[in-house]
């Protein structure tokens, strides 16, 4: 695997490795789980070679968040790229990504600014400018994220149809723990008791499942379930939860045809968030419990 640092070798690298051929991308923060590996592994089975990236973007923190403290494991991470078999990594440093004068930024109106977007107030600007500017550097035929980041798929499939990028957007299936808790990179920074009260995030939306597959589609009844779960455990502080179409982010009253559940809590000083979408529950009951373990481990 190619370690590149640079944006114009990047670029020329990329433009060498897909020769008429398939590239898959991978962007990443770093810190990487099976959650990412499983990325990888989808994006190696439908394209010819696959890239990847390790930036933590500092557009898209705000003051006072958790830049400094995201955790970084650069070196492993490289291991357990490579021996997937990514091709070419791009680990570029903040001021080759933003050098200095820079004043160009990319802003999806409106769904930028709803579920994550209005918690973290231009947090999706540094999201659309850093991933338009990756995807300007490798130039991919399909980019992998994964869908624990929903609102994030929303607000950049908007940002690739308006700007007319010649990339489909590959939207991957939670990967869990065992217990339940979606992988996250910050699932490090949670402490063993915070790890525990963590899997309230799951429950929550277990019991909207559990709703669900009796036929209940009314999104206040579902949105009472959740917070009841939620209720349980006063050391955990929701951020929020929301029934929203899963292309717009705005909200829907009835998921009969199809919603985005999700929710987003601080447990501790970490905030974590988790999601199911409503057209992707099973006919069989009996599945429900299984439901949220949406993908195997890698």
């Amino acid at each position: 695997m190619q370690v590149i640092t640079t944006a114009s070798e990047m670029q020329y690298a990329c433009r060498a490795l897909k020769n008429n051929r398939t590239l898959g991308f991978v962007p990443t923060m770093g810190a990487l789980h099976d959650g990412h590996l499983s990325l990888v592994h989808r994006a190696l089975s439908e394209c010819a070679a696959v890239a990847a990236s390790i930036f933590v973007n500092p557009t898209q923190f705000a003051a006072g968040e958790d830049y400094d403290v995201y955790p970084r494991t650069f070196d492993a991470d490289c291991a357990k790229l490579e021996a997937a078999g990514v091709s070419l990594l791009f680990a570029p440093s903040a001021t080759e990504m933003y050098p200095p004068g820079a004043t160009t930024f990319v802003e999806v109106a409106s769904i930028g600014d709803r579920l994550d977007g209005a918690s973290r107030p231009g947090h999706f600007r540094g999201v659309a400018t850093v991933i338009a500017k990756l995807f300007n550097i490798v130039g991919p035929d399909r980019a992998y994220f994964g869908q624990k980041d929903a609102a994030q798929i929303a607000v950049l499939r908007a940002m690739i149809r308006d700007l007319n990028f010649p990339v489909q957007l590959i939207a991957c299936p939670i990967v869990r723990e065992p217990g339940g808790l979606a992988m996250s990179s910050r699932n490090r920074n949670l402490s063993a008791d915070d790890r525990r009260r963590a899997l309230i995030l799951h429950h929550a939306l277990r019991a909207a499942c559990k709703l669900l597959q009796t036929g209940e589609t009314n999104a206040e009844a579902l949105s009472s379930a959740i917070l009841t779960a939620f209720a349980n455990d006063p050391h955990v502080r929701l951020d929020y939860a929301a029934i929203v179409d899963p292309a717009t982010l705005l909200p829907v009253s009835d998921t009969a045809h199809g919603a985005l559940i999700a929710v987003a809590a601080w447990v501790g000083s970490t905030r974590l968030i988790d999601n199911l979408l409503t057209e992707n529950l099973p006919i069989d009951s009996l599945l429900i419990d299984n439901l949220l373990l949406e993908a195997p481990h890698v």
